[in-house]
């Protein structure tokens, strides 16, 4: 069981890669909180538990860049004091950054931290890597704050007509992308990914390349299809899935349920239930009243609930978070909600007669991997 704690587990990538590291049962958590870094002995009570260390805290926006410098070295000053006073050598996983070679103070701030650490190491005969990554992008980034795709998904998904200043070709990394390579190093099975090493720093090149207008109208056009039509895209190419699932994940929570258009005739009704471009499982359940299925989530799978008769209850939670939201529907008004990644859920038979629900997931189901996680709502 190796002890492993992270630095800014709050932050986008901290929190994506402290809950993948939740689900893996030879991983123990050692929580931390910012306010560790203003209390001596609770920082030296941390580094002391832990035998991994993943430094992810960092300041990355402010109006004075002395600040973020000022702000930045610190953090690492203060680390490396805690792991001295407390004798111990975790292994310390750095997040740099590319901007290590720009002339600027944020660039300047990861170079030297950098360099603090690789002196630490060296004369305590520790372990250390630091690990440049480029751009990323992923669910429940920060609008305006961590990258332009959180900026044009938060502005998409609510009707605003995002700005592009320089229509130039990114390079971006997907979260789960990202995530799977810093517990390749914490697991010390880097050597088995394609990196750039050189000693002590691996140098993470970007997955996928593209150009901010082509990001841009990707959106658009799920903005169009999937808000407004509930057609699901094609799934088929990586990029296209991991922004899409990002995309998700800033649909407002009052665009659900989904009313469908209900076709009726003295034969009967008839209700399409979703339009799709990629491949996947179209599957039905009835469920007897009180009942309650689900309390799982997924990390990469598109999933939709469809209630055709009885009434339901579907409920979601975002893993970290004790905020439920709730989605009453009505077999007589069938409608839809679309499960994001992340998020654990249920539903369950409010009404007295058998509920009868649609399930559609763009995956069939594998049981060697399910990509599916219990947790109660």
């Amino acid at each position: 069981m190796k002890k492993v704690g992270i630095t800014g587990q709050a932050g986008f990538v901290g929190n994506h890669l402290y809950t993948t590291l939740s689900l893996d049962d030879t991983i123990e958590l050692i929580p931390f909180n910012r306010s560790f870094f203003e209390n001596t002995k609770n920082l030296e009570n941390f580094v002391s538990s832990c035998d991994v260390i993943v430094h992810l805290a960092a300041m990355n926006r402010h109006e004075d860049a002395n600040v973020i410098y000022a702000t930045n070295i610190a953090l690492v000053d203060k680390l490396i004091a805690a792991c001295e006073a407390t004798n111990v050598t975790p292994h310390i996983i750095f997040s740099s950054s590319s901007q290590e070679i720009n002339d600027n103070l944020y660039g300047k701030s990861k170079k030297e931290g950098k360099e603090k650490f690789i002196a630490w190491a060296d004369k305590n005969n520790s372990k250390f890597t630091s690990l440049t990554i480029p751009n990323v992008f992923g669910p429940f980034g920060r609008p305006n704050y961590n990258s332009v795709v959180a900026t044009f998904c938060h502005k998409i998904a609510r009707g605003e007509e995002p700005t592009i200043i320089n229509d130039s070709e990114v390079g971006l990394i997907y979260i789960n992308e990202l995530v799977a390579l810093f517990i390749a190093v914490i697991k010390n099975t880097e050597n088995t990914i394609s990196l750039s090493r050189t000693s002590s720093e691996l140098n993470i090149k970007p997955n996928h390349y593209k150009k901010v207008s082509e990001i841009l109208n990707l959106l658009k056009r799920y903005k169009s299809d999937y808000m407004e039509n509930g057609i699901f895209p094609s799934l088929e190419a990586a990029f296209e899935k991991a922004l899409f699932n990002t995309f998700r994940c800033y649909v407002p929570e009052t665009h659900y349920p989904v009313k469908f258009t209900k076709h009726t005739d003295p034969r009967g009704s008839f209700v399409e239930i979703a339009r799709t471009q990629t491949s996947g499982q179209f599957s039905f359940s009835t469920t007897v009243p009180g009942i309650t299925r689900g309390n799982h989530f997924h990390t990469r799978k598109a999933e939709r609930f469809a209630v055709i008769s009885g009434k339901a209850l579907i409920q979601l939670r975002k893993i970290g978070t004790d905020e439920v939201i709730d989605y009453y529907l009505d077999g007589k008004e069938p409608a839809y909600v679309d499960m994001p990644i992340w998020y654990t859920h249920n539903i369950k038979n409010i009404g007295e007669e058998e509920l009868i629900t649609l399930f559609w997931i763009n995956e069939p189901y594998n049981q060697e991997d399910a990509d599916t996680y219990f947790e109660n709502v």
